[in-house]
């Protein structure tokens, strides 16, 4: 139990070299100040407010999930590769804690820090949109006919769609700390990160329209969980289901973080 409890100090420091910077902040500030600038200017717009409050709560879900998928990733790759960028790597490696555990203090930060994003997301979606719109039992703007839990509550749909992209935000994130992990610069691992992240779903786009089977076994194909929930399947020529995408998934979260275990402990942090 002691050395449980002196691994989440480790964890603690970390989530402290997060949350000190000023961009952190900033984060989450935009993360709160979009959602109210889609409902006033809704309101604004169409001149009342009897728009559902679910389906704004989706779209501006929709929204806040590309900018927490940057700002996830602007985190994550500056995890390892910021502490080469300072020096600080040696700072950290001369503490009594293998690398193993240090490289996992830094993963479970950058969870919990996705995490922290994703439930400030649902707080204030849901919070400011039931206070201007009320609280609908009307889903018909929300959950698709074709979707697996058409006739459920809108909870139930949402818990959901909430679910699938918190996977997806993980995976993102372990796509940038396998970057951060294997270059010494953190600008470098994360002009790399968004480069993927934006060009990951047009390539495999354009990959689709060969209709070549192992397409589908392509990381960015099966990112998009909540085609799923919408009745459709990322990829629609290709025979894919969720458990599919969820054990595709699975193993590319196993085989970035083996890579990243694996450069990391081998990384010579001499000047």
């Amino acid at each position: 139990m002691r050395r449980l409890a002196n691994f989440w100090k480790l964890v603690q420091n970390e989530n402290m070299k997060i949350y000190r910077r000023i961009r952190t902040w900033i984060m989450l500030g935009i993360i709160v100040l979009v959602p109210v600038l889609i409902s006033v200017i809704y309101i604004i717009a169409s001149g009342d407010n009897d728009a559902n409050n679910w389906w704004m709560m989706n779209l501006e879900t929709t929204i806040l999930y590309q900018l927490i998928a940057i700002f996830s990733v602007v985190i994550a790759a500056d995890s390892v590769a910021g502490e080469f960028s300072t020096g600080t790597i040696k700072l950290l490696l001369i503490r009594p804690w293998s690398r193993s555990m240090i490289l996992l203090s830094k993963f479970l930060s950058l969870v919990l820090f996705t995490l922290l994003l994703m439930a400030i997301c649902f707080v204030v979606t849901w919070g400011l949109n039931a206070v201007l719109f009320g609280i609908s039992s009307d889903t018909s703007d929300l959950i698709p006919a074709a979707s697996p839990v058409a006739g459920d509550s809108a909870w139930a749909y949402i818990s959901l769609f909430y679910l699938y992209l918190f996977i997806a935000q993980i995976m993102i994130v372990t796509v940038a700390f396998l970057l951060s992990s294997a270059f010494r610069s953190g600008g470098l691992a994360i002009g790399l990160s968004i480069f993927m992240l934006f060009s990951g779903t047009l390539i495999t786009g354009m990959l689709s329209l060969t209709e070549k089977p192992w397409v589908k076994y392509v990381f960015f194909a099966n990112i998009d969980l909540t085609s799923y929930l919408n009745g459709g399947v990322p990829l629609p020529d290709q025979d894919m289901t969720l458990g599919f995408s969820l054990g595709v998934l699975l193993v590319y979260f196993i085989v970035f973080n083996a890579i990243s275990w694996t450069v990391f402990s081998r990384r010579d942090v001499a000047a």
